[in-house]
């Protein structure tokens, strides 16, 4: 893939199924509510998505901006393999346009060089093996616009027993996203806020179609945690935390894990404050006392926010300090070893001790 060209003689374009015709001679991408209506040679708002030869391909596949071994507790997922290590990539691009984006380096990257590191399905899967990775994650920029990419991969790594992870904004159709999910064994989906005109000015996108996707997951067997990054003065109010908290509890029950993180001044939104850590922990309580068990704080040290504390008994059973666990009392069924109370989640076998690093990978070119 060279410079702002499309061509279906690149080794990373390949044709995709999501799109159709349209009267006017345009086709239409069919991957996300976006809905990008393309002439010959234009991309999509992701922008790794595009028409060529009169279909939509997607641009990127097998190419990453990076590849790093992360903690699972990153992405964040507190209730899936903990104290795992995960192996992490994304590519460039993305289907949102949020004004405070904290990875806009590369999620809204026009620049080929980005996509610096490229591996196939079947390599990445080895490496994760190899690397003593129990899962892979697509991250750092969204795989709907990926989707091609981030199933075979997926496949590759259910084939050798390692896990597949998406960490996404949820915003795509419905029968893509029904596809998609088939391929994924966790997710954490970033709700961005809730109401709908923060989503439409903040994030140019629709706060609906994420909650059909939280719900979908619901019918699942992926495992899904929700992170809300609070942004001070835009959708950090009690009366919006407590309406998204009441939305989650009726419509998902009680034991959706729900990370509430810290904003830092970026991309577009450089002149807005960093979160206090007072604003995450009062968050805490309203989602607490809204009846959701498992709330968690993240990019603030705050030790008793990243602790999992059993329902049954009310003692800390995942304790966590940052990304480092420091205490781990469930038996290798995901059982309080005091009370015997299950606690939801992928919790199988003893903690991981992968601990805080993060190690950066080279692979391919």
């Amino acid at each position: 893939m060279a410079g702002d060209l499309l061509s279906l003689s690149d080794p990373y374009t390949v044709p995709t199924k999501y799109w159709h015709r349209l009267p006017d001679g345009r086709v239409q991408c069919d991957v996300c509510p976006r809905a990008c209506k393309l002439h010959e040679g234009q991309r999509g708002l992701c922008f790794v998505r595009g028409r060529v030869d009169d279909r939509v391909v997607l641009a990127s596949y097998g190419r990453s901006s990076g590849f790093c071994v992360d903690p699972i507790e990153k992405k964040p997922l507190n209730h899936f393999l903990p104290g795992s290590a995960v192996l992490s990539f994304g590519t460039a691009g993305c289907n949102l346009a949020c004004r405070f984006c904290q990875n806009w380096d590369i999620s809204k990257s026009r620049e080929i060089d980005t996509l610096s590191s490229s591996a196939s399905p079947e390599t990445l899967a080895e490496t994760a093996v190899g690397l003593g990775c129990r899962s892979v994650a697509f991250t750092y920029n969204d795989p709907v616009i990926f989707i091609e990419y981030a199933m075979d991969v997926a496949d590759a790594c259910r084939e050798r027993g390692v896990r597949a992870v998406a960490v996404s904004a949820g915003y795509m159709n419905p029968d893509p996203r029904a596809e998609f999910y088939r391929h994924m064994d966790a997710a954490n989906i970033d709700l961005k806020g809730f109401t709908e005109a923060f989503y439409s000015k903040i994030t140019f996108s629709k706060l609906p179609v994420v909650l059909e996707t939280l719900e979908y997951l619901r019918d699942t067997d992926v495992w899904f945690e929700i992170t809300t990054l609070l942004i001070p003065g835009h959708n950090d109010s009690d009366t919006e935390i407590a309406a998204e908290c009441e939305w989650l509890v009726s419509h998902l029950g009680p034991d959706v894990p729900l990370h509430f993180t810290a904003f830092h001044p970026d991309f577009k939104m450089r002149d807005v404050p960093p979160t206090p850590p007072e604003t995450l922990r009062r968050a805490r309580r309203i989602a607490r006392e809204h009846g959701l068990r498992y709330v968690y704080t993240g990019n603030v040290h705050d030790p008793d926010g990243q602790t999992t504390t059993c329902p049954g008994c009310d003692r800390p059973v995942i304790v966590r300090d940052w990304y480092v666990i420091n205490g781990y009392r469930l038996t290798d069924e995901g059982r309080c070893d005091h009370c015997g109370t299950t606690l939801p989640g992928r919790l199988e076998g003893p903690a991981g001790a992968w601990g805080a690093k993060r190690v950066p990978v080279r692979l391919g070119i």
